[in-house]
Parts: C-alpha cells; sequence; structure tokens
C-alpha cells in the first residue's frame, strides 16, 4: 500500500470524527500556543531590560567608595572619603581605555520656583556625564568647562522637575530656581527618557557643576562616586583593571607579598556589564521556567493523542483484521495509524503556532507586556509537536500492527 493511499486513509478516518479530532488536537494547540507565547513574553522582558541598561549606558562603569572597618564596626559606603579629586584626574590623564569620565556627587532637597516646589536630587558632574549616561539636552545647552572651573551656579533640569516647577508651561531657560536656599540659573533643560524597567524616572533630576555643588551645597572635598564610560563593551574589563591599578596606587594599598597579604581595596567597581549580565541571566531563567510550564500541555497533549488512538484502534478491530486479511502488511497498518497521528499534532502545531503569535501581540496591545517572537521558538514548538505525535502515537499503531487478523475479525 502507497503512502498517498494511507494518508487518504488516515483523513478519512479523521474526518469521520470531527469533534473527537477537535479535542485530541486541543491539548497540541493549547501548549504550542502556549510555549510560543511564555517565550515571546519571556523574551521581551529581556529585550526591554537590555534596551532599559543601553539608555543608561552599556559601557558605563561605576566606582564608588568602599566600605572600611573601624573599631570593629563596617562602616556605611557613602559616608567614606576615599575617593578624591586627585583620583578622578589621574584616571582621566592616566586611562588608555575609557572614553569619558566624571566626577559624581548629589544631595536631595527641594528645588524651588516662585509658588512651585518639588523634591528632587542635584547631581553634581561635569560635561562628559551626558555621553556617559546617554543623555542629551533638548532645549537650552549643557554648563560649560568655565562653568566648572568658576563654580557658577548654573544647573540643566530634568524634564519632571520642569513640569512640576513650570506647570504652566513657561520657558524656565534664563530663569532662577532655588535648592533649598541656594540660586541656580537654568542654562537647560534635559530630554524626556521617562521611567526605566525599574520603575525609576529617570527624568527626575537636576545636573550642576560638581565643583558647585561640592562647595556651596555639601561643602565636601571627597567624591561620592566616579562614573566613567569605557571605549568599548568589550573593553570594560581592562578598563576595570587599569582603573583598579591606578586607584590602588593613589590609595599606597600594598600589594601581596610572601611575608603579607595584600590591602583589600577600598574602593567599589561595578559595570553595567555585569548588572547586564545579572539581569540576562535572571530572564533567561524565567524564560525558561515558563517555557517549562507551557511544555507541560504539549505533554498532556500528546497523552491525549495516544489515548485516542488506543481508542480508535479498539473501535476499527475489525477493519484492521479486513485490511490485514486482503494483503495488507503490518507495517501498512503500522504507517496508518501513524500517519493519523501525525496528522493531528502537525494541524494542532500549525493552528497552535497561529493561536500563539496572535496571542502574544495582543497580550501586548492590550496589557502593554514587552513580547519579542523568535522564529526558534516557532521552529522549536512545532519540531516538538510533531515529534509528540510520533512519540505518543507510535504504541498505539504498533499495538494495530501487531494484532491476529484472525482475531481481529472474530472482534465484537
Amino acid at each position: 500500500m502507497n503512502y498517498s493511499n494511507l494518508f487518504k486513509i488516515a483523513l478519512r478516518a479523521i474526518a469521520a470524527n470531527k469533534m473527537r479530532s477537535f479535542l485530541t488536537a486541543l491539548g497540541i494547540i493549547i501548549g504550542v500556543a502556549s510555549v510560543i507565547a511564555m517565550l515571546a513574553i519571556g523574551q521581551g522582558s529581556k529585550k526591554s531590560i537590555q534596551a532599559n541598561i543601553a539608555e543608561m549606558g552599556s559601557n558605563m562603569i561605576m566606582i564608588n567608595p568602599g566600605a572600611d572597618m573601624r573599631g570593629g564596626v563596617r562602616q556605611d559606603a557613602s559616608s567614606m572619603e576615599t575617593l578624591k579629586l586627585a583620583d578622578y584626574q589621574s584616571l582621566k590623564d592616566e586611562c588608555k581605555y575609557i572614553s569619558a569620565i566624571s566626577p559624581v556627587v548629589n544631595k536631595s532637597g527641594q528645588f524651588i520656583y516662585g509658588n512651585n516646589n518639588t523634591p528632587s536630587t542635584i547631581y553634581g558632574v561635569n560635561t562628559d556625564y551626558l555621553s556617559i549616561r546617554q543623555l542629551s539636552v533638548s532645549d537650552g545647552d549643557m554648563f560649560s568647562d568655565e562653568d566648572i572651573k568658576s563654580s557658577a551656579k548654573v544647573c540643566v533640569l530634568g524634564q519632571t522637575v520642569v513640569d512640576n516647577l513650570f506647570p504652566d508651561g513657561s520657558d524656565p531657560i534664563g530663569r532662577v530656581v532655588r535648592f533649598n536656599s541656594i540660586p541656580f540659573r537654568v542654562v537647560g533643560v534635559l530630554k524626556k527618557k521617562g521611567y526605566n524597567t525599574m520603575g525609576m524616572d529617570q527624568d527626575d533630576l537636576v545636573l550642576a557643576p560638581y565643583t558647585s555643588v561640592m562647595k556651596r551645597i555639601l561643602a565636601q572635598t571627597y567624591l561620592g562616586s566616579i562614573n566613567c564610560s569605557a571605549i568599548t563593551e568589550g573593553l570594560t574589563d581592562k578598563a576595570t583593571d587599569e582603573i583598579t591599578t591606578i586607584l590602588r596606587r593613589n590609595h599606597k594599598l600594598k600589594e601581596a607579598t610572601d611575608m603579607q597579604e595584600a590591602d583589600d581595596d577600598d574602593f567599589n567597581i561595578r559595570s553595567q556589564e555585569e548588572l547586564a549580565s545579572m539581569m540576562n541571566s535572571t530572564t533567561d531563567m524565567m524564560t525558561i521556567l515558563l517555557g517549562c510550564v507551557a511544555g507541560i500541555s504539549l505533554i498532556v497533549g500528546g497523552i491525549g493523542i495516544m489515548n485516542i488512538m488506543y481508542v480508535s484502534v479498539t473501535e476499527r478491530t475489525k477493519e484492521i483484521g479486513l485490511r490485514m486479511s486482503v494483503g495488507a502488511r503490518g507495517v501498512d497498518i503500522l504507517n496508518q495509524f501513524l500517519i493519523e497521528a501525525i496528522l493531528l499534532s502537525v494541524t494542532g502545531g500549525i493552528i497552535g503556532v497561529l493561536i500563539g503569535v496572535c496571542s502574544s501581540y495582543a497580550i501586548n496591545l492590550i496589557a502593554h507586556w514587552p513580547i519579542y517572537i523568535q522564529p526558534w521558538s516557532i521552529v522549536m514548538s512545532f519540531a516538538v509537536c510533531t515529534f509528540t505525535g510520533v512519540f505518543f502515537g507510535w504504541y498505539p499503531a504498533k499495538k494495530a500492527a501487531q494484532l491476529d487478523p484472525i482475531e481481529a475479525l472474530r472482534y465484537e
């Protein structure tokens, strides 16, 4: 018996029991659709996080003071004074693997203009900070190097601060706002960035020359942190090693010898690459978990196919005996029932793919969840459902092929 005839027989058998065939394929449909939708949500979340990290500066390296032990008590890292302007200058002059560097000091407080006020944070930085943090000025200008040298009382406002201080939509450029009691002249407004994945408002900030913040607000000579940007993401590790070497030399930290251990670093270095790696591993784990949960539906669907094929073999025992008596071989009977199982799973897989893709876009449209459908997820789901049909359809088909023709013809 050729395969075209077997295919026609399988189609007739499926068409003869339409509702049962549909319910059998329903498990596969739900399984495939669930896998595609869950993987799309997982990959969409990963892409969204990567985009947000890139917006913050994918090559960014953050240097912070390290916590210290004093009298057996570990001090808060923010109270340490281990980062100095001399460290910033050394890194700026000597580092070969960084493209931009900025000292950072900050202070939270109340900004006031007329009868309006808003709580926010003022960051003391230099002009490189814009490129490091992927920020840009949409209106006015960034403060200049001359403003930094003279500790000028000028600032650049984030859009959230502008909206709160100037609710009437008036132009803030040239206006004087007060931080607590200190006046700052507005020279520019940052381009709106919105909220990041962690729910933080990236526009709720004010930038000012670091010299102004250090001298006029904080009255301190040490830095809160140093932010810099590696030339490329691939050179982040080399830049980190270079920074470590320079800072250990500046801070006169002893290296390891045969007689003594090396001094611990009194600073911490973190890069966006580390954050990206951690977030990617977390989202990958969640995607795998979602895929496994959805994949259970495929297994349930496969078991449904096996059960229905067992019922079909039992119902059609006489038909099997008749085919064998007129010359059909065991392999022909095996192929007949195996083709039925594969047709059910493949049809269910095609419908499941269509439903999975449509439901993914519906989730994005209705719930506004980020999605990203990768072609391999569709191919994998379809391949798994085909394998499911073969795997779970083979045993009932084998049972049918092993029936004795005489016993099959006597079956009531």
